[in-house]
């Protein structure tokens, strides 16, 4: 059975993959302006990844 840790943990395991995906994306495949945009995604998805770790133990 997963508990409240197990599910956060796992959120922050996707969103980093999905978040380093997405800068791969924004550095190999769009040369142009909207790399800049799959980048700055990527890196939002970062910044959530830490906070749902940051929540571990605490909700």
């Amino acid at each position: 059975m997963m508990n409240k840790n197990t599910v956060l943990s796992w959120a922050t395991f996707i969103m980093i993959v999905v978040g380093l995906a997405l800068i791969a994306l924004g550095a190999f495949r769009y040369n142009e302006i909207a790399g800049y945009g799959f980048a700055a995604v990527g890196i939002g998805f970062f910044a959530i990844a830490w906070v749902f770790n940051a929540l571990k133990g605490r909700v």
